[in-house]
């Protein structure tokens, strides 16, 4: 048998996995998901040797049956694995979980307090924990969180201008993607030491999008404030907006919170801004003007913004590129690096986002320790 540790990472309609072999080197040894959930679910899987498999599940398979469907793969693989250890990525630690953790039932409900902070994937993310849990009693589950990267922050970069006793009822900025951006930073440690030590931006664009300011590889402003809604636009959400509009819509358009929770977090952004999708191919490829437009605001946005995580380090030495946009859309980091022409961004590199290596990696330290 081989040891193994397996990472999920569940949101709303898909259920992701990938499985390591408990080693030094944290080998890839399958990974796959289930897609489509609430419609006409399917279980694609692929293991190390390129072997792959795709199986229709159930219309109305729930989340804890496609975590059934995912572990049959797993512990029925011909080559013998073995969960030692399942590692969550947790989309909010708060202020109370600054580093990976073993969830105990007290963290779990603890952690169920953050929901609101995190609504769109909090829920379900603890919802995949708490399944796994009972299915694989004995085994470790491992919380990684997308706060915890930027923990640290000094206040500078995490208090709003609120009075203090809002402040100390959690309303901070606390930033996401951490798991992404300490990829980054272990990548560049590993493969470019020189401007490892030095003044990055990193942009995880995607459907979710968002800046980190790095110095030495530790973070030290991000764009994403105390929800995952705040910074740039992104695929369906709309990014920073006066707050005075959200009162507006309240107040004076006598709209519903939840109605405009929908708006923010679904309606806007690129989808919200082209008036028809949020998928970057099909909006390059469009003769719509409205496409162009939505791009072209979405490169200027993030390029100011990157422009504000270089005054938070004191200049750029790089930047990095990383996300399903970052990674794949070469005339967008063109667009980027236009805007930014006039003050230098020094080396440019593309990352590919691999957050389920670094919780691996946690989860095998927290099993060694």
């Amino acid at each position: 048998m081989t040891d193994t540790i397996l990472v999920i990472n569940a949101g709303s309609s898909s259920v992701k996995f990938c499985l390591y072999a408990l080693t030094n080197e944290l080998p890839l040894l399958g990974q796959g998901k289930v897609s489509d959930l609430g419609n006409k679910p399917v279980l694609s899987a692929a293991d190390d040797k390129g072997v792959a498999s795709e199986k229709a599940l159930a219309v109305g398979t729930s989340h804890e049956e496609s975590l059934r469907a995912i572990l049959d793969w797993v512990q029925g693989h011909k080559d013998g694995w073995s969960i030692k250890a399942s590692a969550h990525r947790i989309a909010h630690g708060g202020t109370e979980f600054t580093a990976p953790i073993r969830v105990t039932s007290d963290i779990f409900h603890r952690l169920k307090k953050l929901c609101s902070l995190a609504p769109l994937h909090q829920p379900h993310n603890l919802m995949a924990l708490g399944i796994v849990d009972r299915l694989l009693p004995h085994v470790p589950q491992i919380a990684c969180f997308d706060t915890a990267f930027h923990s640290r922050h000094d206040p500078l970069f995490s208090v709003y201008a609120l009075p203090e006793e809002l402040t100390d009822k959690g309303i901070r900025h606390y930033g996401f993607h951490g798991l992404s951006y300490e990829w980054i930073a272990h990548t560049l440690r590993d493969k470019h030491p020189v401007l490892a030590k030095g003044r990055v931006v990193a942009a995880h664009l995607g459907n979710g999008a968002s800046l980190c300011a790095m110095k030495n590889g530790i973070s030290i402003d991000t764009t994403m404030g105390m929800t995952a809604l705040d910074g740039v636009p992104m695929g369906t959400r709309s990014g920073s907006i006066d707050p005075g509009a959200i009162i507006y819509m309240i107040r004076d358009l006598g709209m519903p919170v939840d109605d405009v929770e929908h708006i923010l977090y679904e309606k806007s952004g690129l989808r919200g801004l082209s008036g028809q999708t949020n998928d970057v191919k099909a909006l390059l490829s469009s003769s719509e003007p409205k496409a162009k437009f939505a791009l072209d605001y979405f490169a200027l946005k993030v390029a100011q913004y990157m422009a504000m995580m270089a005054v938070a380090i004191g200049g750029i030495d790089g930047i990095v590129f990383t996300g399903g946009i970052g990674e794949n859309a070469a005339p967008i980091r063109e667009a980027i690096l236009n805007y930014l022409a006039f003050m230098g961004s020094g080396q440019t590199l593309v990352i590919p986002a691999n957050e389920e290596k670094i919780m691996a990696m946690h989860a095998a330290n927290i099993l060694s320790s």
